[in-house]
């Protein structure tokens, strides 16, 4: 297949909002390739090259200008064997091979594709090719029942692996997908509940554990080897020593849990989020790190113990099997309220804790990985600022011609001006996307590459889960998970919300455990 071709398709998903069209769209490119263009192929639908980072910045493939191609000769495999050479580039001229390689390949290819090239790289792809969907244009281009199709990319963590078993080998390709240790898989995600009631409404029956604010893990452990796996499923074992350590003492001989690890202070209290991930993904000084911070884990699942995969049981059963396998100490806090009341006291005593919120989990439901099923639902409080827009990003996918991403600031009533804290293009719908794009562009003062810049005049309603420390923005503090409620044309920019008002927000959340 040539590039052209899946640039085309690209383009064409990112310009329908159907679903039902981009499956027909990506089906029909996926069934058009040779088996082996599949694994490349799906993942540069989605926006992912398989070779991870290939050892390029923003700035150096930005830094990249040639002229186009006149005519698209670029055949899929050989773009996958050029970014493959670069990512094996090593030792000293390794950058300097790598531009070259990139050139080389950029002045192979036609503007189109150019453009198509850089923004993979940069992960800069949003084209609406997101999991869901391509999980239903692999079915669809296969003919296959969807949940056999998600099921095996849930066991797989890998959309692209499954999409070459089942393009070629069918149902029969499909069935050597299983749980297997070492192997982590994608997982289960939570929806977002209003409150303790709103959440326990919409399970017959729930266990509610407190949410902390970790970083996700799955710990496989079989026989003497333990191994500890991320949410993205990248191996920080070496990282990691002391939850290794834990979980190899189990008196167990194989087992998967999923759970959190988080860095608590000298009164078990935990420490920001940012300080724990401090710990990940570093390869020296260990030790001293884990000195410096060291790492607790608790666990909240229990996906294979003792030569069982209990994915397809219910909670109920899998918490029973964590129960009787870990000590105390080893689990996230939990209780099975009656009635909401019992829920609100124990959001109110996770909260107390330090904690960010509480989860409640359906009692019936099986492990659905890689997914925000109905089973699972996150309650926690969320802060709102009203925060003057100073800028905005042109969007692109579905975005493309509209002032998407926002630069919001609050207000300095010490400097009569404003100090920025963060962007978003969370929470924005079609209508107030065209709104703000003619209303930005009424206010703009001044351009500078993709941004577009305002005069501080409208205020928007900004929802955020937490502040935290930022060394990027003036102020030394940074929205957490931004979306926008609404836009207060009710409000000036004299009314915004002040730095001052920010900066408490901010102490008493370390004050609480919360930054």
């Amino acid at each position: 297949m040539q590039l052209a071709n899946l640039t085309s398709t690209s383009a064409s998903v990112a310009g329908t909002h159907s679903r039902r069209k981009k499956v027909e769209l990506l089906s029909g490119c996926l069934r058009r390739m040779d088996p082996r263009e599949v694994t490349a192929g799906v993942g540069y639908l989605m926006g992912v090259l398989p070779q991870g980072k290939i050892g390029l910045g923003y700035a150096m493939v930005k830094a990249v200008r040639v002229e186009p191609s006149a005519q698209a000769t670029l055949c899929l495999l050989d773009v996958h064997a050029r970014f493959q050479r670069m990512s094996e580039q090593k030792g000293r001229g390794s950058q300097a091979a790598r531009l070259e390689l990139l050139a080389g390949l950029l002045r192979q290819a036609t503007r189109e594709e150019q453009d198509y090239l850089t923004r993979l790289m940069l992960g800069e792809l949003r084209q609406g090719a997101l999991e869901g969907v391509m999980i239903e244009a692999i079915g669809k281009a296969a003919d296959l029942p969807i949940d056999r199709v998600r099921r095996a990319v849930m066991l797989t963590g890998s959309p692209a692996e499954v999409a070459a078993a089942a393009l070629k080998e069918g149902r029969t390709g499909l069935q050597r997908f299983s749980l297997q240790l070492f192997r982590p898989l994608q997982p289960m995600l939570a929806r977002t509940a209003e409150d303790a009631g709103d959440a326990l409404s919409q399970v017959t029956r729930a266990a509610l554990e407190y949410k902390l604010d970790g970083a996700r893990v799955q710990v496989h452990k079989l026989g003497e080897e333990t191994r500890v796996f991320t949410r993205h499923l990248n191996d920080v074992t070496d990282s990691v020593p002391e939850l290794v350590g834990a979980v190899r003492r189990l008196p167990v001989t194989s087992i998967i849990l999923d759970g959190e690890a988080i860095a608590l202070d000298g009164g078990r209290r935990p420490l920001p989020f940012q300080v724990t991930m401090r710990r990940f993904g570093r390869r020296l000084n260990v030790q001293q790190m884990r000195e410096r911070i060291p790492l607790s884990g608790f666990y909240f699942d229990c996906l294979h113990l003792g030569g069982a995969d209990l994915i397809d049981q219910p909670y109920s059963e899998r918490i029973r099997a964590l129960d009787e396998s870990l000590p105390g100490d080893l689990l996230v806090p939990r209780c099975i309220p009656e009635r909401a009341e019992g829920a609100e006291n124990f959001l109110q005593q996770a909260l107390a804790a330090g904690h960010e919120g509480v989860m409640a989990k359906s009692l019936e439901a099986a492990y659905q990985a890689g997914s925000r099923g109905t089973g699972w639902f996150k309650i926690k409080p969320a802060h709102t600022l009203d925060l003057v827009v100073l800028a905005a990003e042109w969007g692109s996918g579905r975005r493309q011609g509209k002032l998407s991403n926002l630069h919001l600031g609050a207000r300095d009533a010490d400097e009569n001006g404003f100090v920025m804290l963060g962007k978003t293009f969370k929470g924005l719908t079609d209508a107030m996307l065209d709104w703000q794009t003619e209303a930005l562009l009424a206010r703009e003062i001044g351009r500078e590459a993709s941004i577009v810049y305002v005069r501080p005049e409208l205020v928007v309603e900004v929802a955020f889960n937490e502040l935290q420390h930022s060394n990027r923005y003036p102020g030394g503090m940074a929205l957490r998970f931004a979306r926008v409620r609404r836009y207060r044309q009710d409000k000036s920019a004299a009314q915004a919300d002040t730095l001052n008002m920010v900066q408490a927000i901010f102490d008493s959340q370390f004050r609480s455990g919360h930054g």
